[in-house]
C-alpha cells in the first residue's frame, strides 16, 4: 500500500500522570512514515475525547519536531495541559501541517490512550492586608477550584459600611464569572505561578489575570472587608 506525503508511525503510548489544569511533559516516539520531509510547519499536538472519542479539548498545545526524513525516528518532549475537570479522558496524540490538515484527516491514525485525570494538587494560599479576612467557607471553596485545576482563585468582597464605587463589581454574587474583566483582588494563587501587580483598589492588593493560566472569579468565594473608622484596609 503506497504511502501518502504526511503521515506518522508511532512508538508505544507514553506514560503519563496528567493533574487538571497542570503542564507535564511527555516524551512520545514517533516516526516520518511519510514520503516528504517535514519541515517547520509540521508539529506535535494532542486532543482530549471522551469514552466516545468526541472531542472535549480538541487542538492542545502544539510542539515543533524536527525536520525528519522519511523513515527517520525521534523522541520528543511534548507539553500537555491535563483538561478540566479532573476525571477519565482519552489522551490522543496528532500531527498537524500547519495551514493544511490534521495527519489524522489523511488517514494517519493518532496515539490515543485511556487515562484518569487527577486532581490538581494544592492548597489555597493568601496574603491578606490588615482589616481583611476570609469568609467561613472560603477555604472550601477555593480548595475545590484549585483542585478542578484551577491555578488563581479569586471572588468576591463584602465591604462593611458603604461600599465604594469601584468595588461594585466585586459584590457577592450567585457563581462564577467567565471572562471577569476586573483586576483579580486578593487572590490564591498556586506555588510557581507569577502575577501582574496593578495598582490597588479601595486598599486591596490587584493582580491582572494570567494569560497561560486557568482562572476563575468566583462570586460565591467572599472576603470580607472591615475598614476602621472609615479608612481603606491596609
Amino acid at each position: 500500500m503506497s504511502k501518502g506525503p504526511l503521515a506518522v508511525r508511532w512508538g508505544p503510548a507514553p506514560a503519563t500522570s496528567p493533574q487538571a489544569g497542570v503542564v507535564e511533559t511527555v516524551q512520545v516516539e514517533l516516526a516520518n512514515d511519510g514520503t516528504v520531509t517535514w519541515g517547520e510547519g509540521v508539529r506535535l499536538a494532542y486532543h482530549w475525547l471522551d469514552g466516545r472519542d468526541n472531542p472535549i479539548v480538541w487542538d492542545g498545545q502544539r510542539t515543533p519536531v524536527p525536520a525528519l526524513a522519511p523513515g527517520e525516528r525521534a523522541t520528543v518532549a511534548a507539553s500537555v495541559r491535563g483538561p478540566m475537570p479532573p476525571g477519565p479522558y482519552r489522551l490522543a496524540f496528532d500531527m498537524v501541517a500547519e495551514q493544511r490538515a490534521w495527519f489524522s484527516e489523511l488517514g494517519s491514525p493518532m496515539l490515543a490512550q485511556d487515562v484518569t485525570v487527577r486532581t490538581r494538587e494544592a492548597e489555597p494560599s493568601l496574603d491578606l492586608p490588615a482589616g481583611v479576612e476570609p469568609s467561613p467557607d472560603w477555604a472550601e471553596r477555593v480548595r475545590a477550584a484549585h483542585a478542578e485545576g484551577y491555578g488563581v482563585v479569586a471572588g468576591a468582597i463584602a465591604w462593611s459600611g458603604r461600599r465604594p464605587r469601584p468595588l461594585a463589581p466585586y459584590a457577592p454574587g450567585p457563581g462564577r464569572l467567565p471572562g471577569f474583566a476586573g483586576p483579580l483582588l486578593c487572590p490564591s494563587v498556586l506555588p510557581g505561578i507569577e502575577l501582574e501587580r496593578l495598582d490597588d483598589v479601595e486598599g486591596l492588593p490587584a493582580y491582572a489575570a494570567p494569560r497561560d493560566e486557568p482562572w476563575v472569579y468566583d462570586g460565591r468565594i467572599v472576603l470580607r472587608a472591615r475598614p476602621r473608622s472609615g479608612r481603606r484596609p491596609g
